[in-house]
């Protein structure tokens, strides 16, 4: 008799767990987060929506270890992330995370080639590596011919994807991108989204917090917030007409 193959779940990168998030006190507490439970698992795109106020921008900020949950844990990489000094937060965000936000967040007097290999610095990487693997992500993200140009000699596309290639130059296990075609024109966005395509199919599993409906649709599956917690989530038809894997996200 042959056994039958099953297929393990991708792992889990991030798990949020019973995560509340209040700011204030007593009459002036305001609950950002409430009970939140998400799940990240390897290889996901997940686009999270949401009005003003609804949790997003507050659940990304706990993702990426900029802020802490009042209740509720956070598992990186089967790490408790929530019992982590600061010191360890930051390590945890140079080594493990990617971040691309709205505004491009560049040394306006650094070269792309420098901007890159910034992370790296921090990480204790040696100067010829950080040189190799920066001419390696700026070829990645197609502007091998624009290693020595500042951020004021190339177009807010170009910018966006110099801030790209940094957050990806550590190898992160997640990528965290918050409204990164915020600031972007129509062509320009749709050419960030082709990378963010690209990067996703070689094997980065991404978060990208949008407004936009048709920037959220590039995404394998859409989540939206309302009051600090998930009320759906959904497949989106892009991620349904150009995935071969189909393994879940969502809420648990």
């Amino acid at each position: 008799m042959r056994g039958v193959l099953v297929e393990a779940d991708p792992k889990a990168i991030a798990e949020l767990r019973g995560v509340s998030k209040i700011y204030g006190s007593g009459d002036l507490a305001v609950k950002a987060l409430d009970q939140l439970d998400l799940v990240i698992r390897e290889g996901d795109y997940l686009a999270v929506m949401g009005a003003s106020g609804s949790g997003k921008s507050t659940a990304m900020n706990i993702l990426g270890c900029l802020d802490r949950p009042t209740q509720g844990s956070y598992r990186l990489n089967d790490m408790a992330i929530d019992q982590l000094d600061d010191d360890a937060l930051a390590e945890v965000r140079n080594r493990s995370l990617g971040f691309v936000f709205q505004q491009f967040h560049l040394l306006p007097n650094a070269t792309a080639m420098d901007n890159v290999m910034l992370p790296m610095i921090y990480a204790g990487i040696e100067p010829e590596e950080r040189r190799t693997r920066a001419r390696s992500a700026l070829e990645r993200v197609g502007l091998g011919q624009r290693l020595e140009n500042r951020p004021n000699q190339l177009s807010g596309g170009q910018q966006q994807r110099v801030a790209i290639a940094r957050a990806i130059i550590n190898q992160p296990s997640l990528l965290l991108a918050d409204e990164p075609t915020g600031a972007l024109d129509s062509q320009t966005t749709r050419e960030v989204l082709e990378l963010f395509d690209e990067l996703h199919q070689q094997g980065i599993t991404l978060v990208l917090v949008t407004h936009e409906d048709d920037v959220a649709a590039r995404a394998r599956q859409i989540a939206r917030f309302q009051d600090g917690r998930i009320v759906e989530i959904n497949k989106s038809n892009w991620g349904l007409n150009n995935s071969a894997l189909d393994h879940s996200v969502g809420a648990i």
